[in-house]
């Protein structure tokens, strides 16, 4: 095993790149993003301690490259298991096996949640919900409209138009790369509305 520690802003993998172990975080969070040839982007999942990256699962179980990006969001720290002592672990230690396969399984579940989001879910609760999420507590958010549309899965210029309507009902206080949320309860009604 290799210790892990790197800065906010780290590129940990690309696409195309051959996966260096499993990623154990003790502290910290990897956000992993998909970019399309027209250079949209798309927020997949974030990983943080006890969480599992699928791309490095698939890295590792299928002896596949990296299709997405990872980005360190926050400061790391953890280790990095070798691929060999990975496999060795899977199949020789029931503990470790199980807690990865649980973490598989929930991430799994976000997955399912993001194609019902995207597929399912009106592009007002999305957003609102997003909002909500990134803001947690404090109500503000250092995000630029591109970074919503990413977490969104859509457009710049329709995350623009949104933001314009919510700010238009009291909802937020949009700035440049900056966002307040104003009523939560509202914002929390959109959150909720389906359609």
């Amino acid at each position: 095993m290799s210790r892990l520690s790197c800065a906010a802003g780290t590129v940990l993998f690309r696409p195309g790149q051959d996966c260096p172990g499993f990623v154990r975080l003790t502290a910290g969070r990897i956000k992993v993003t998909l970019t399309a040839a027209n250079g949209r982007e798309v927020v997949l999942y974030r990983v943080g301690p006890g969480d599992v990256c699928l791309q490095t699962f698939a890295c590792l179980t299928d002896g596949r490259p990296y299709a997405a990006e990872g980005v360190a969001e926050t400061a790391l720290e953890g280790e990095i298991i070798p691929h060999a002592a990975f496999r060795e672990a899977m199949s020789q230690d029931g503990d470790f096996r199980s807690e990865v396969l649980t973490a598989v399984a929930r991430r799994f579940a976000d997955y399912e949640q993001l194609v019902e989001d995207v597929a399912l879910t009106g592009f007002d609760a999305r957003l609102a919900r997003v909002l909500l999420r990134l803001a947690q507590d404090s109500g503000d958010l250092a995000i630029t409209h591109d970074a919503l549309a990413a977490e969104t899965a859509s457009g710049r210029a329709f995350v623009t138009r949104r933001l314009r309507e919510f700010a238009r009902l009291g909802l937020v206080e949009t700035q440049r790369g900056h966002l307040r949320i104003l009523d939560r309860a509202g914002l929390e009604r959109v959150a909720q509305d389906e359609t």
